[in-house]
């Protein structure tokens, strides 16, 4: 009588992830081109700082809450149709959006540009989804790190190649845009296969595509709200930096589209160093709960250094001296995850990730409308750094909240530490 063979895993269904990566990155690439180009773009249909300010937050919220809303809606219609339609779709709408904001004649056409490009913008969450569909359970988080390291590759890439054209050109970065775009939607078209088959698919129900299901189920874990709190005020001030950066050194210090590019670049390239190469050497310093704290509080003293700061290359520098603050979100999430079983991990990312969706909506209208406000001052009047002074603000509450949940969860916190 024969033993019979273990059963072998599921192997991968026909796809390529090579695909994925190269989309994943032009995605990423193409919005990053546009980053330190679209804020100075502004002031050539608006009049005035004051006008340029408020309306990059209404054009960032915009684009925020577009994806907001069609990122979980179009995941779930790739359950249902399959990953390369929705894909395929997401790069024809990414490339009507930058050949969009290119020919822009009027404020108007810009706006519209926006709202197509929140719309198409699903390429991260369906492309996760094509990677899970043509990897086997055992190489399925290889996968998914080469997904987060095209995302961060293709943003330290975008904004710097985007500000040496934006030096050329404004409009060229989104011509360049619109034809990597292009190009990836035709090699999808022409080449790459569906992931899915028929069999698998699922029905869409409306009603699992609500954004706020997640967010509204993690407020209500009492055991780790001031956690929540503390990430989101992170978070908050983080997005509000991001959606006023370009215009505050474009009115402090007369920053061109080559100057902000390099920065960002910097910063992009900071947090790759730290999140892939120094993050298991400083949890292995300090332990996850303090470089938590020290990674906020140096976030917090970086934000004040940024809004007193009286000559552009002090924001290299602060850049550089920061690198703590880019451990500090790794660090809080994994003891959030701690906190958590196993089997509600993905639900737990995905509402997290939720509460970043929400601040890309609100904090370019807060912090555009703070940079608005003192837009008219003297470039060298330090009031107008005011909207990284509430930057500093936001994470000091978070520093407090934390040393306090972390005080009360004591033992719990305790083997955290090295």
């Amino acid at each position: 009588m024969t033993t019979p063979l273990p059963s072998a895993p599921a192997p991968a269904r026909a796809g390529n992830l090579n695909f994925v990566l190269v989309c994943v990155f032009i995605d990423m690439l193409g919005i990053g081109l546009i980053v330190p180009v679209l804020p100075i773009l502004l002031g050539e249909f608006v009049s005035g700082h004051e006008a340029q300010a408020h309306w990059n937050g209404y054009m960032g919220a915009t684009f925020g809450l577009l994806q907001f809303i069609f990122m979980p809606m179009l995941g779930m219609v790739s359950d249902r149709v399959g990953r390369r339609p929705v894909l395929l779709y997401s790069m024809a709408g990414m490339c009507l959006n930058f050949l969009t904001t290119a020919w822009a004649p009027n404020l108007a056409c810009l706006f519209i540009g926006r709202v197509i490009g929140g719309a198409s913008s699903a390429s991260m969450s369906v492309a996760s989804a094509y990677a899970s569909d043509v990897s086997t359970p055992e190489n399925r988080a290889k996968s998914f790190g080469k997904i987060g390291a095209a995302f961060g590759l293709g943003f330290i890439c975008g904004p710097m190649l985007g500000g040496l054209l934006g030096s050329v050109s404004l409009h060229l970065p989104f011509y360049v845009a619109a034809a990597l775009s292009a190009a990836n939607f035709l090699y999808g078209y022409f080449v790459v296969p569906e992931s899915l088959p028929q069999a698998l698919r699922a029905p869409f129900a409306l009603a699992k595509a609500n954004p706020l299901a997640a967010v509204s189920k993690l407020a209500r874990r009492a055991d780790i709200r001031g956690l929540i709190i503390v990430f989101a005020l992170s978070t908050c001030a983080q997005m509000m930096l991001q959606s006023t950066w370009v215009l505050y050194t474009h009115f402090r210090f007369g920053w061109s589209t080559g100057q902000n590019g390099l920065a960002l670049f910097c910063v992009g390239l900071s947090a790759a160093v730290v999140q892939a190469g120094l993050l298991g050497v400083f949890i292995k310093r300090f332990g996850e709960v303090r470089l938590a704290l020290i990674g906020l509080a140096s976030g917090c003293i970086t934000y004040l250094l940024y809004g007193l700061a009286t000559q552009g290359w002090m924001m290299y520098v602060f850049i550089l001296c920061n690198l703590l603050a880019f451990a500090a979100g790794p660090a809080l999430q994994g003891i959030i995850s701690k906190s958590t079983p196993a089997n509600e991990q993905g639900q737990l990312m995905g509402s997290l990730q939720s509460i970043s969706s929400i601040g890309i909506i609100f904090m370019p209208l807060l912090g555009n409308a703070i940079l608005a406000s003192v837009s008219t001052l003297p470039a060298n009047d330090w009031r107008i750094g005011t909207t990284f002074f509430v930057c500093a603000a936001m994470q000091a509450v978070a520093i407090m909240v934390a040393r306090r949940y972390f005080k009360q969860h004591h033992l719990r916190t305790a083997a955290a530490a090295p």
